[in-house]
């Protein structure tokens, strides 16, 4: 079971929503985009599901040619961050409409739909109507429905955004191991970089209607091949920094420079752009060869056991996270230390020339 998309683009109104795109889905996995808003995740999965026809290319189910497929004719079921439900049903007829639909015997739908219900927490809500559940109980219904369906593609577009947080980990988990149970090809949507993380699977990542990387998603994150990618699957964003290859030193700027080890020593002399997460700014040295930069202390935000620090560096803004609660003051200067193996180095077409050695080691 593979769901190819073979050139597909998207143009609304002589404007490129999707780029032409190509990208071979498999049985029983789960697939994630990532990407900002307006990146185009909820234009491809609608254009996956026969939502909407392509400008151009061609949309593969086992091999046959879809595109023209009328979406009801096709085994998809798709859920949005906005929950849809059938307001004059019980929350178990909800469930099991799309079972009904299909022909199944009352005993199936019965075990399925307290099987589904168990699993979303939605026991005590079976009879009631959707209007009288909250915000969360309401989308929990709706992706129960969706898998009830037993579809062989199923669409995910940001579901777990309205849900309390206890209730959002609890899902994050247990969704790959349905999903795997399953045998369908799972499409997930999110633009968080720590949730493509926690589900797993294959990241694709997206940016302004283009797919810059797809692979395993602890790969991707660890060696993107570009700046761009780097950029998305970083949350905050991550830092760059202008740098040039001398010799056997890159040069930092400030009167910075450190030796180029390893693959960095084989890379010819000029430009680059170096790359550093967030989590990899410390404002205290923990390592004899760092590298140190003055920045100043534009803002900062405590979020209990951690703390974002926004620093300016000679106009370029930075952010680090850094463990603990810090008695800051706004405008302060700051020393910040990076360890070189946490440096990715991109060229000047913005693509991975070097990728940081602590992601070559995990």
């Amino acid at each position: 079971m593979t769901l190819t998309l073979d050139g597909v683009s998207k143009v609304v109104g002589g404007e490129t929503h999707i780029h032409p795109t190509d990208l071979t889905l498999e049985r029983g996995t789960m697939n994630v985009l990532l990407g900002p808003t307006l990146a185009g995740k909820t234009s491809l999965m609608r254009l996956m599901a026969g939502l909407d026809k392509p400008a151009s290319g061609r949309i593969l189910w086992e091999g046959a040619d879809v595109t023209g497929l009328r979406v009801q004719d096709r085994g998809v079921a798709m859920v949005y961050q906005q929950f849809i439900n059938y307001p004059a049903m019980t929350v178990y007829d909800n469930i099991a409409s799309p079972m009904r639909l299909l022909g199944k015997s009352k005993a199936e739908i019965d075990r399925a739909v307290r099987e589904t219900a168990e699993l979303m927490k939605l026991t005590p809500m079976l009879h009631r109507k959707p209007l009288e559940l909250s915000g969360g109980q309401q989308q929990r219904c709706a992706l129960a429905r969706a898998l009830v369906k037993d579809a062989g593609l199923v669409l995910l577009d940001e579901p777990l955004a309205n849900l309390d947080y206890k209730l959002r980990e609890e899902l994050r988990i247990e969704i790959p191991r349905i999903f795997e149970k399953s045998g369908a090809i799972f499409v997930y949507a999110t633009t968080e970089p720590e949730e493509a993380l926690l589900l797993g699977g294959n990241t694709a990542t997206l940016w302004e209607g283009r797919i810059t990387q797809f692979g395993p998603t602890a790969e991707v994150y660890r060696q993107p091949v570009d700046a761009t990618t780097a950029r998305v699957f970083s949350d905050p964003p991550m830092n760059f920094l202008e740098i040039e290859k001398r010799g056997g030193r890159l040069m930092f700027g400030d009167g910075q420079s450190a030796e180029a080890k390893g693959a960095l020593a084989r890379l010819a002399d000029g430009p680059y752009t170096a790359g550093f997460r967030p989590n990899h700014v410390e404002i205290e040295p923990h390592a004899a060869d760092t590298m140190t930069f003055e920045t100043r202390l534009a803002v900062f935000e405590i979020t209990g056991s951690e703390t974002f620090v926004h620093l300016d560096h000679h106009g370029e803004r930075w952010v680090g996270l850094v463990h603990g609660v810090r008695d800051l003051q706004i405008g302060a200067p700051v020393t910040v230390y990076i360890d070189p193996a946490h440096v990715y180095v991109f060229g000047a077409d913005g693509a991975l020339v070097a990728p940081a050695s602590y992601a070559l080691a995990a």
